[in-house]
């Protein structure tokens, strides 16, 4: 089972950055891909960015070029660089891992999601 514990959020001034830091404990025996989702008061969740097993990645749109997902496999963390920021990118960002779980032969997948941590953008 793994555990994952956010950090990086706070209050910061439109057009500012922030770098969300997710680290991972636990076992997995194998990760298809690590991300970012976020809930804003009223919403529905939904995703920001996803990093896949091979290392490609996707936003969405709405933060295509300000944001980036990069990992450090070695510190079993994943990142997310958020520049520009607006106060339409207020909300609780969760971090999430998919992948998959094997007991004998027995192969099944997993979902875990982080208790996510509060981004405030506003002057």
């Amino acid at each position: 089972q793994v555990q994952l514990v956010e950090s990086g959020g706070g209050l910061v001034q439109p057009g500012g950055s922030l770098r969300l830091s997710c680290a991972a404990s636990g076992s997995i025996f194998s990760i298809n891909a690590m991300g970012w989702h976020r809930q804003a008061p009223g919403k529905q969740r939904e995703l920001v960015a996803v990093i896949h097993s091979g290392g490609s990645t996707n936003y969405a749109d709405s933060v295509k070029g300000r944001f980036t997902i990069s990992r450090d496999n070695a510190k079993n963390t994943v990142y997310l660089q958020m520049n520009s920021l607006k106060p339409e990118d207020t909300a609780v960002y969760y971090c999430n891992v998919v992948g998959t779980n094997k007991e004998g032969q027995y192969y099944y997948g997993v979902d875990y999601w982080g208790k996510g941590t509060l981004v405030t953008v506003s002057s």
